[in-house]
């Protein structure tokens, strides 16, 4: 089994569920400002199943995690609130995946500090490209200053790269030549308007349509992770 913890906004809740009720006693947010003692159990009950599959379990957002950050602020080990109780039920799935926000705060630095890996996604935006070396300093600083040592950066993920669009296959290209950032590039998501309307229809995009390029190139990203997985492993 699978569990996919929803660390964001509610929207991947919604997709992945049918649901973006989820409050203060059934989410994430639950787990977060439980007491310490009895946040593995508060995860565990919290814990739903997907709609996309049933080997796919799901830790929900809520729209009140907004307000979680204000409260755990100068908490003592804060940034563990995620990693402590995740770290009771990871022996029961093949793999976690803790989707963050796209900036940086302290509800990042927990889905860090509870992750081995770190994927970077990036839209083939000049901004968003010129930033990734600060977000792998972040990421560093991180595992340093938390002693973290097995985080790692397991790769960048180029989405939504439409090759029609000069600028797209120019940045992928300065992408591709950097001396640092290139080693780095794990993927390439071309943009599929297949996956708005599987988001649409709370479907995975695999599930959705199967034979579209955007299916075929995660397909091809997750086949790489499960042979890294199996290696780590081995």
């Amino acid at each position: 089994m699978y569990c996919w913890l929803i660390h964001s906004q509610g929207h991947a809740t919604l997709v992945t569920t049918g649901r973006n009720d989820y409050g203060a006693d059934d989410s994430l947010y639950a787990v977060l400002i439980a007491d310490r003692q009895v946040a593995p159990q508060v995860l565990a009950n919290s814990i739903v199943p997907s709609t996309w599959d049933e080997n796919l379990h799901v830790l929900p957002a809520s729209h009140m995690l907004e307000g979680a950050e204000p409260e755990l602020m100068g908490t003592a080990g804060a940034p563990y609130r995620l990693a402590d109780p995740l770290s009771r039920i990871t022996g029961q799935y093949a793999a976690v995946v803790i989707d963050t926000r796209p900036s940086f705060s302290l509800m990042t630095e927990m889905g860090l500090v509870a992750a081995s890996d770190a994927i970077i996604p990036v839209e083939p935006r000049y901004l968003e490209t010129v930033g990734l070396m600060s977000v792998i300093r972040k990421i560093n600083d991180i595992r340093e200053g938390w002693r973290h040592p097995n985080l790692r950066i397991s790769g960048i993920l180029v989405t939504k790269l439409d090759m029609r669009v000069r600028g797209h296959k120019h940045l992928l290209q300065e992408l591709k030549e950097h001396s640092a950032l290139g080693r780095l590039l794990c993927g390439v998501i071309p943009a599929n308007e297949a996956v708005s309307y599987a988001h649409h229809n709370h479907l995975s995009i695999f599930a959705y349509d199967p034979q579209c390029p955007a299916s075929k190139a995660y397909a091809q990203l997750v086949g790489q992770f499960v042979r890294q997985m199996a290696k780590a492993d081995a």
